[in-house]
């Protein structure tokens, strides 16, 4: 499973995803996207504790809450996954992440706790990944009103991670 970022072609995402496409570089194989844990926990575990409950702007999320859509998100885009490699190919919905920020009560938990579902959540979707053949990773299923191939989940993944870690940086810190 050597795929690379610059395998990933523009029919298999929507165009919005080049946010965070754009922050993988091009070299990158699909199992080190989905291996980037670490940056995420270090950089979690570095937030001064007073922090991870700060806004900087009203109706802003906290630096939890930031980590709780990340968590959220791995877990609807790892659904696509498997059931777009199942070849299910019933098209889904998209989410409003921030309805689901106002209801994850992320900040009456502990940074600990957090990073620790993060990090299960990571282990399972390499395994689930580990799991699929390499024709299952080009099929390609309709989410959020767009495409995605199985394979370039984990590369949005990895970009969207960069891309909240480096607001976190600018607007929090």
């Amino acid at each position: 499973m050597k795929v690379t970022k610059a395998e990933i072609s523009l029919g298999e995402y929507k165009p919005y995803y080049d946010l965070y496409l754009q922050r993988v570089l091009s070299e990158t194989t699909l199992l080190e996207a989905l291996d980037q844990k670490e940056e995420l926990i270090n950089f979690f575990n570095a937030i001064p504790k007073d922090k991870l409950d700060y806004r900087y702007a009203t109706n802003k999320w906290t630096p939890k809450q930031v980590l709780q859509h990340l968590i959220d998100t791995e877990r609807i885009f790892m659904n696509r996954a498997l059931r777009f490699a199942r070849k299910d190919f019933t098209e889904l919905p998209g989410y409003d992440e921030n309805h689901y920020a106002e209801h994850c009560f992320s900040n009456n938990r502990t940074i600990d706790t957090l990073l620790e579902e993060f990090q299960a959540l990571r282990m399972s979707s390499i395994f689930l990944f580990k799991s699929f053949e390499n024709e299952m990773l080009t099929n390609i299923g309709q989410a959020s009103g767009g495409p995605f191939s199985v394979r370039v989940l984990p590369f949005i993944l990895c970009g969207h991670q960069k891309h909240h870690i480096q607001i976190i940086k600018e607007r929090y810190l």
